[in-house]
């Protein structure tokens, strides 16, 4: 089995673009499930296989224990840890080609807190790889670029896997598109858009934090995908496939 966790920032479509990858196995005769790990999800867009919320009532945890929306979903998080056993058996029992794993909304509580690494290092599976979102609404400037490739990086160091980044919403910023895959490839294009914005303070750091991820090789290119149009996808498989089976399809 080969897992795939979907990770990146809140709204970025991790829950619909796990719902492409598992449609797009499903059609290309592999057998892939789906691992909600997001307590406090109200509605997905894919029936998931396994699914967290039926070990964690996040409604619950806000009435019994007092808590707010936040400190519910901390506390959640938190939870998830223990109940990995469990879910590793409903796994098992499934016996996928692919676990496509959606994680918490809130990338914070999942990369950043304890449970979110014990998760990725202790469930079993052959091959490991991490697909981190960027939601292209949000990176269409090149500061907010440089932002999320910051927490792109943080997130491979805290969960220690192979990771591609991949550019969401790709049909939403077609305009922008030529720019944001330029910024990815290309540290000359990036530092040149930085040169447009006009305060220099915030564009020097950010130059020079992008020039330090390049150096010690956190800067990777980016793939864009359109979950609406299914518009890169193949891309992305293919990307996928180099990483989880050693460049096969299947």
């Amino acid at each position: 089995m080969k897992a795939i966790f979907v990770t990146g920032t809140a709204g970025a479509g991790k829950s619909l673009l796990t719902s492409r990858l598992l449609q797009w196995y499903k059609d290309n005769n592999v057998y892939p499930i789906g691992l909600n790990l997001d307590p406090g999800a109200a509605n997905l867009p894919y029936g998931p296989d396994v699914d967290v919320r039926n070990y964690i009532d996040f409604d619950t945890l806000m009435e019994s224990h007092g808590l707010g929306p936040n400190g519910s979903l901390v506390m959640a998080s938190d939870m998830i840890a223990t109940k990995l056993d469990e879910i590793q058996k409903e796994v098992d029992e499934l016996n996928p080609d692919y676990l496509i794993v959606d994680t918490p909304g809130q990338i914070e509580l999942f990369a950043f807190r304890s449970s979110g690494p014990y998760i990725v290092s202790n469930l079993q599976a052959d091959v490991k790889v991490t697909v981190f979102a960027f939601d292209g609404m949000l990176v269409s400037s090149p500061i907010n670029f440089v932002s999320v490739s910051l927490l792109s990086s943080a997130v491979k160091l805290r969960l220690k896997t192979a990771q591609i980044n991949v550019l969401t919403k790709r049909d939403l910023v077609i305009e922008r598109l030529k720019d944001i895959v330029a910024w990815a490839g290309s540290g000359s294009a990036l530092e040149q858009a930085l040169d447009g914005e006009k305060e220099i303070e915030y564009s020097l750091l950010s130059k020079d934090l992008a020039r330090s991820l390049a150096r010690t090789g956190f800067g990777q290119s980016i793939i864009a995908v359109s979950s609406l149009t299914m518009n890169g996808m193949v891309n992305l498989t293919a990307a996928l496939a180099r990483i989880l089976n050693l460049g096969e399809d299947g």
